[in-house]
């Protein structure tokens, strides 16, 4: 091709067109290029990022200030009391999303901490963006509110999908009936509940009438000393020491009968269930099953103050069962548990005290009827899954962690369809699982002051560790399953989206 182009000369005169031509490429260049581009496309990327930093552009700008206002005051509302009454973050975040997307908007964010929780809207470049924190009080189980303000949440999505979404008063007003109603049960059914737990963790080591009592007794005592000290305002970790020291005196009591003979019960065999069944008892109200499930789910803070928690209050119990065994050492009593003690083999009995167990956790935890009959039947299903594995040569961790993963589907499929709460019946379904003997065991061989049993005290501790966190990751793995058969939807996959593996 060519063209036409003024030529000038050196006194700036125009002399007449001139031709270029432009040059050819010849059939080396132009294979060269054709192969750099073909290398340049098996390297570079085509696809956008997996994870997308600071992109994300939408906002609200149709919903109005008093509206956003009224819908970020009910959110952190309901997050506070779910944070309160136990559920773990994920699930906090998930309703509060849900919650949220049912009022119309998008681009809420929300950030929760061991004590406190955030809510933000963001309402487009040319509104002012929301942002406001609330202080969680405290937490207590408590699965009746629990349950209120799940199915208060359920209520208005559903009605979302009709013509007209509930009003956010009206929500409002519904979640204070639900947060101010009284428990359903009075106080002393929650000690009767307490007491239920004692007798069922000693009837799952096939423990006599005698030590029924005994256990009853123990937890009793120990329900009414928690009151009296929450009510006098003493710190959590003497609570839990004074607490474990009221079981742990109630056995020195027998050993010491023993010795003296004559003294003793009949049909007394391991005075030491008495310490197991405070130390179970004492281990179910901490949060080791929430801080695992935060950690799994990505909420890393969280977990790791829930984490501490555990650990502090596990000491706590540790001291007080301690205390106790010194001053029997130092009156030449040995509180040493039996080598033979071990989880009975009745199944019956077994089956009855598994039953008792979930029963006395739900009481203790105000959880609703349908909540206590479905717990006790997953309980007896998980305690079955556990003895199975005990007969096939599985050990105590491998055990538990596969009986765990049943109840773990279960409890998430009975919340999807009957509308209970997944963490009432999972975490009372595996209460008869947690490892008290070990705790105990541990706790004696420490305190015999001698060398060569550092290793086996070592062992017992890292047992009963790896026992919780072998429950918590069962849980974790059947609810997963549990998940991908019935759906997420999309708050809880934002919910959960920090837990996955690294991407790019």
């Amino acid at each position: 091709m060519s063209e036409h182009v003024p030529d000038l000369t050196d006194h700036g005169a125009v002399t007449g067109p001139i031709q270029v031509t432009a040059p050819q490429l010849t059939p080396a260049p132009r294979v060269a290029r054709i192969w750099r581009d073909r290398a340049v496309r098996v390297v570079r990327g085509d696809a956008p990022p997996t994870i997308s930093l600071g992109t994300r552009t939408g906002g609200d700008e149709a919903v109005s200030q008093r509206q956003a206002r009224a819908v970020i005051d009910l959110a952190l509302r309901v997050g506070e009391a779910m944070l309160s009454t136990g559920a773990s973050a994920s699930d906090c975040v998930a309703t509060v999303l849900r919650l949220v997307d049912a009022y119309g908007i998008r681009s809420a964010h929300v950030d929760i901490t061991f004590t406190s929780i955030s809510v933000s809207i963001h309402r487009g470049l040319h509104e002012d963006p929301l942002s406001v924190m609330r202080v969680v009080p405290g937490r207590s189980l408590d699965y009746t509110r629990l349950e209120g303000v799940q199915r208060l949440v359920d209520d208005v999505v559903e009605s979302a999908r009709g013509e007209h979404v509930l009003d956010v008063d009206a929500a409002r007003r519904r979640l204070m009936n639900v947060l101010s109603a009284p428990h359903p049960y009075r106080r002393w059914v929650v000690t009767l509940g307490a007491a239920c737990m004692g007798v069922g963790i000693v009837m799952l080591f096939g423990a006599g009438p005698v030590i029924w009592l005994l256990a009853a007794l123990s937890a009793t005592v120990v329900d009414r000393v928690q009151r009296l000290l929450y009510r006098a305002g003493v710190a959590a970790f003497f609570t839990q020491a004074i607490s474990a020291a009221v079981p742990a005196l109630i056995a020195l009591l027998l050993f010491w009968g023993e010795q003296q003979g004559g003294l003793s019960l009949p049909g007394v065999t391991y005075p030491s269930l008495v310490v197991i069944s405070g130390i179970v008892i004492l281990l179910a109200g901490l949060g080791l099953l929430g801080a695992t499930q935060d950690a799994l789910d990505g909420y890393y803070v969280t977990a790791g103050a829930r984490g501490l928690e555990v650990v502090l209050m596990t000491l706590g119990i540790a001291v007080g069962v301690a205390v106790v065994m010194a001053v029997a050492n130092g009156l030449g009593v040995s509180m040493e548990v039996g080598d033979a003690l071990a989880r009975g083999s009745n199944p019956f009995t077994n089956g009855v005290g598994a039953v008792l167990v979930a029963l006395g956790f739900c009481l203790t935890t105000y959880a609703g009827l349908r909540t206590i009959l479905l717990s006790t039947l997953t309980a007896i299903s998980a305690w079955l899954v556990f003895t199975s594995a005990g007969l096939l040569g599985l050990d105590g961790v491998g055990a538990s962690a596969l009986a765990a993963a049943p109840v773990g589907a279960l409890a998430y499929a009975v919340h999807r369809r009957l509308r209970v709460p997944e963490l009432a019946v999972a975490t009372a379904s595996i209460v008869p699982l947690l490892p008290g003997l070990a705790v105990y065991r541990a706790i004696n061989l420490i305190l015999l002051d001698n060398p060569a049993v550092v290793g086996i005290a070592v062992l017992a501790f890292v047992t009963a560790l790896s026992t919780g966190l072998a429950l918590a990751a069962g849980l974790s793995v059947g609810g997963y399953l549990a998940r991908r058969r019935f759906g997420l939807d999309r708050a809880a996959l934002r919910a959960r989206r920090r837990s996955r593996g690294r991407q790019a």
